[in-house]
């Protein structure tokens, strides 16, 4: 898609004032897909040399929006952690081409605020954390699960910048079990549920996306049973939350959520005893 409205692109290595009509450009997988007749100006962040994915001396990961997802699938390949498949299943969610695979980044995928985004699902599933960056250069920290709030909606700024998500050890270190559904063999993710299992305490946490507008992330001390976590799923995604497109009805997406968080606490629960 040509944007025939933008009349320059700006180094993001080069402070300026931001103005309206302003955007900041990724991978620009989204921003080139469809008409964007209020952009003037794409402030482009692929020069600014940020490390893919950082490992603290405290176990814990930073992943930079700039990451692309093929960068992020071969950094999960040589993870150690017990949660490193999740980041392959998670990655080929996507099921994307080749150029989507090389060019699309976390940060970009987290900032559409899809439903179906597989990095949402990823960094809400295992805690993650973002680092947002002001114009004035205030930082603020918010959880992904919080960060997105809404189908195509996220607590954002004007010009406020997504830096990076962080990943604490603690999850790292967690059992996780995927399980996604979509009504095509190749389609979207109508439905993608990750548990994951706290091996020093035994909590577990549930995490629901693609099937709601926003990801909800349940936590219990100790693996609930069944009723207890029908009813949290329940209680915590409200009837106007579950999603409704092309791509899965709500009441299937709801049916979905619930035969599949079934299936994960099972997995988990059996490791748990």
């Amino acid at each position: 898609m040509d944007l025939n409205t933008v009349v320059e692109i700006r180094d993001a290595r080069l402070a300026a004032p931001w103005r309206p009509g302003d955007a900041w450009l990724g991978g620009g997988t989204y921003l080139f897909s469809e008409p964007q007749p209020g952009l003037r100006r794409l402030v482009y962040l692929s020069r600014t040399g940020w490390t893919p994915v950082r490992a603290h001396p405290d176990g814990s990961l930073e992943i930079a929006a700039t990451c692309t997802i093929a960068q992020l699938s071969r950094y999960g390949r040589t993870l150690t952690s017990r949660a490193a498949p999740l980041f392959e299943q998670c990655c080929r969610a996507f099921l994307a081409s080749f150029k989507v695979w090389n060019m699309a980044t976390v940060g970009g995928n987290l900032c559409n605020a899809l439903p179906a985004g597989p990095m949402i699902s990823l960094t809400a599933a295992l805690d993650g954390e973002c680092l947002l960056l002001a114009q004035d250069g205030a930082q603020r920290r918010v959880r992904v699960a919080d960060f997105v709030t809404g189908a195509g909606r996220k607590d954002l700024g004007e010009g406020e910048l997504l830096r990076s998500v962080s990943l604490p050890a603690r999850a790292l270190g967690c059992r996780t079990a995927f399980r996604q559904a979509s009504l095509y063999g190749l389609g979207r993710s109508g439905v993608l549920v990750v548990g994951a299992l706290d091996p020093v305490d035994h909590s577990m946490a549930v995490t629901v996306t693609a099937s709601t507008v926003r990801p909800v992330r349940l936590w219990f001390p100790l693996p609930p049973g069944a009723a207890e976590l029908r009813a949290a799923v329940g209680a915590a995604v409200a009837d106007d939350e579950w999603f409704d497109d092309i791509h899965g009805l709500p009441v299937w997406r709801r049916h979905m959520t619930f035969r599949l968080a079934e299936e994960i606490r099972r997995e988990l629960g059996q490791e748990a005893r």
